[in-house]
């Protein structure tokens, strides 16, 4: 499944060049709990066509009715073209509760009216080719500049601009194509990552069998190299096997990728750190981002329960979500053990 910010900004892109009216909503506040995170966006089309999402559905039936269907007197020109306007959902808690938002919700949106369809073109070309863009929206005027971005900024929002990052979608390279990998892939897709399994093992790779994946047959490390992981890729070893998830491991903590980390025991977690140590002149310090064992520990023992665990972990941390202790496998075995 592709990067849903791609996805929307793509809709958008086609309804402008058709010489529709759309308007583009973004998530530019939150305070308290709020359905969905700063920077989420939705468009909306005259037809009362929505892509995306900035709540839990409530929100989005509202600017159907004030944007598209009701043409009400509050907004006889609706879709009209003007400067963007400011929109708060969730200030009482009967508006709470008619908009679907949590117990003390409260969100901003950002409408932009019929924005440019050439700036959409470029917008939607330069996330195509894999590059991370800030698009810079002039509060005053509706005005939109797109600068070359070199890393995932926080959305930012004054009296004058809306600065927000829209960048590739996330990434996820799998060493092993084993039967754990498949469960993982699936998740990985319908979450939002470009997926790449790596396995140079014909008996395993020769029964790859999920769609939407990249299968390469090089060698991990080289695979590692060749992929170039930034701080939107994951790398994750699921072979057991050391030739195999070593280098791969190795090559991805050069790198910045958000997160790096294998499967196995805690037995075999600390044999990996000791061979890694011994024989390839590793640190702890140096070997401090390796994750494992990897996963959030719920008593998983089928593939597709470990590959649940390990999934949630992943997301945890590209969300930036700190784990309790007692919720890390490593951690949670010893507790069991002791």
């Amino acid at each position: 499944m592709e990067n849903l910010d791609v996805i929307v900004l793509r809709h958008l892109r086609d309804w402008r060049q058709q010489g529709k009216r759309a308007l583009l909503a973004t998530v530019v506040r939150t305070w308290g709990s709020s359905p969905r995170p700063l920077g989420s966006i939705m468009a909306l089309c005259e037809t009362g066509a929505v892509v995306g999402s900035v709540s839990g559905g409530c929100i989005e039936d509202d600017l159907i009715y004030r944007y598209t269907n009701a043409r009400s007197e509050r907004h006889p020109d609706a879709l009209e073209d003007g400067p963007p306007e400011l929109l708060r959902y969730g200030i009482t808690a009967d508006e709470a509760h008619r908009f679907g938002l949590p117990c003390g919700g409260t969100l901003e949106l950002l409408l932009e009216f019929n924005p440019d369809p050439q700036s959409l073109i470029d917008l939607v070309q330069r996330l195509e080719s894999g590059s991370l863009v800030r698009r810079i929206t002039d509060l005053k005027s509706g005005g939109v500049t797109l600068e070359a971005a070199t890393r995932a900024d926080e959305l930012i929002i004054d009296d004058q601009h809306l600065v927000n990052i829209y960048g590739p979608e996330y990434r996820m390279l799998i060493i092993g194509a084993g039967q754990m990998t498949e469960y993982l892939a699936t998740m990985a897709l319908f979450t939002g990552f470009m997926v790449t399994v790596c396995d140079p093992r014909c008996e395993y790779s020769s029964s790859w069998s999920v769609p939407g994946v990249k299968l390469l047959s090089d060698w991990p490390d080289d695979a590692v190299k060749a992929f170039k992981p930034d701080r939107r890729t994951c790398v994750l070893a699921l072979t057991h096997d050391p030739k195999l998830d070593d280098i791969a491991l190795l090559e991805a903590l050069q790198t910045d990728a958000f997160y790096v980390g294998a499967i196995g025991s805690r037995s075999n977690n600390q044999a990996r750190h000791k061979r890694m140590v011994e024989h390839f002149g590793q640190s702890e310090e140096s070997l401090g981002r390796l994750r494992g064992p990897i996963g959030i520990y719920i008593g998983s023992k089928t593939p597709a329960e470990i590959a649940v665990s390990v999934m949630a972990e992943v997301l945890a941390v590209k969300n930036a979500v700190t784990l309790p202790r007692d919720l890390n496998v490593a951690h949670a075995k010893n507790t069991q053990q002791t």
